[in-house]
């Protein structure tokens, strides 16, 4: 009996790259850069590709940098292992940015739990896309989300508390839980130190002070600094930026990038950022960006500055109320988005006269946003001017951090350490 012709199955190719795959991969995504054209055509603008984190390539052994170098790290892996023969931008960690998506509960998982698909979108559509993220809002919140009635929120919220555990745990098991936390290096050595080794996450960081004292500077350092991997201090991961006074400059980005030996596309490439104009732009723009924060690694969010629209759009005392509780709906949102993604927040803030600072004091200033702020923000930076491009900045409140102060220096290349 005649076997029947069969055509050869085609094999699935498989999706697991080598290494050397990806190296080779991503110095044709480097060369095809180059040839791009701009972001639009035909008149509409295309989104930006989502490209890989990258690590700066090795220094040359023959040259030095003319820059001053990044702060030193905890521990040097071997180049084989980090570096392509070429000298290549890799990949960066795969495996941690899997291990960051395990610390949160996506919303999905509530319909294995009996909630119906349809609340779960509805819940997506307002803005809360984890467990975590859902056991942060009051019910009340809950069933002003439309075609959710309180039936279905006591329903949600017995669910998400299945799969959370929500209560009291030890003090040891929370200092377990502490090691979670990512301190992100601002450039500086000496503000390194100051700041228990960087910008924490887990937290709200502001720093206040008057114009040109370096709030914004140290802003956009911490933009190419927390894509660095972690032991080189960095935060491995994205930054979004959300700007209130026009005063970000992609090109800013450049030379900061080029000191730390990174390539400058791709660096801008893993920033968003956003131009708000409104208190309520600015907020609506915190409720989607719990949608990218869920889908991609990101590790800071920068707000500059927080206070700004604000005081554009209340006046008088007569809506100082009104404008003080919005504020504290916001800085709320802030924590609950560190907390909930395991990102640092960096805040920006001005600064208003204070007539009874008392008169030994030549220039009286004080933070603005008055208490609603303070009690916010966890750990609280001073800033001011130093001689020439030299600042200064004072731990002016922190939960875990004496009082003092060092000097810092503003250069092309971003914050760096003064120079005597």
């Amino acid at each position: 009996m005649k076997r029947p012709n069969t055509a050869p199955s085609r094999r699935r190719p498989n999706r697991k790259t080598s290494p050397s795959s990806f190296q080779k991969a991503q110095v044709a995504h480097r060369r095809s850069r180059s040839n791009r054209t701009v972001h639009t055509r035909n008149g509409a603008t295309q989104p930006l590709r989502r490209l890989p984190l990258l690590l700066p390539s090795p220094p040359s052994p023959r040259s030095a940098p003319t820059t001053s170098p990044p702060p030193p790290t905890g521990g040097q892996m071997a180049p084989s292992k980090q570096y392509s023969e070429g000298g290549q931008l890799q990949l960066m960690d795969a495996e941690r940015i899997e291990e960051e998506e395990e610390c949160f509960e996506s919303i999905d998982k509530l319909i294995s739990q009996g909630i119906n698909s349809g609340d779960v979108k509805k819940l997506q559509d307002a803005g809360i896309y984890t467990c975590n993220g859902l056991m942060m809002h009051t019910k009340k919140s809950l069933t002003g989300i439309k075609g959710l009635s309180e039936a279905k929120v006591d329903k949600i919220c017995e669910a998400a508390e299945k799969l959370l555990s929500q209560g009291f745990i030890t003090g040891s098991d929370l200092l377990i839980k502490r090691k979670s936390v990512v301190r992100i290096t601002t450039g500086s050595q000496a503000l390194d130190k100051l700041l228990g080794g960087g910008i924490e996450t887990l937290c709200i960081t502001e720093a206040f002070g008057e114009f040109r004292s370096g709030k914004t500077q140290l802003a956009h350092t911490l933009c190419v600094s927390t894509q660095l991997p972690i032991h080189m201090h960095g935060g491995n991961g994205k930054v979004a930026y959300i700007d209130t006074e026009g005063t970000f400059r992609p090109e800013r980005i450049v030379p900061i990038a080029e000191r730390f030996e990174m390539d400058a596309n791709a660096v801008l490439d893993n920033i968003i950022y956003a131009r708000a104009y409104t208190y309520e732009h600015q907020y609506n723009l915190l409720l989607g960006l719990a949608a990218k924060m869920a889908e991609e690694p990101f590790r800071l969010l920068i707000v500059d500055s927080v206070i700004a629209l604000f005081r554009v759009d209340f006046s008088g005392r007569g809506e100082l109320a009104e404008r003080q509780q919005k504020l504290a709906q916001m800085l709320s949102r802030l924590t609950k988005i560190a907390e909930e993604f395991n990102v640092a927040v960096y805040i920006t803030n001005q600064v208003i006269a204070d007539p009874g600072g008392g008169m030994f004091i030549t220039d009286p200033k004080k933070p603005a946003g008055g208490h609603v702020l303070a009690h916010a923000a966890t750990i609280r930076l001073m800033l001011r001017k130093g001689k020439g491009e030299q600042r200064v900045c004072k731990i002016f409140d922190a939960p875990n951090l004496p009082e003092g102060e060092d000097v810092f220096q503003v250069t092309s290349g971003g914050i760096m350490d003064a120079k005597d």
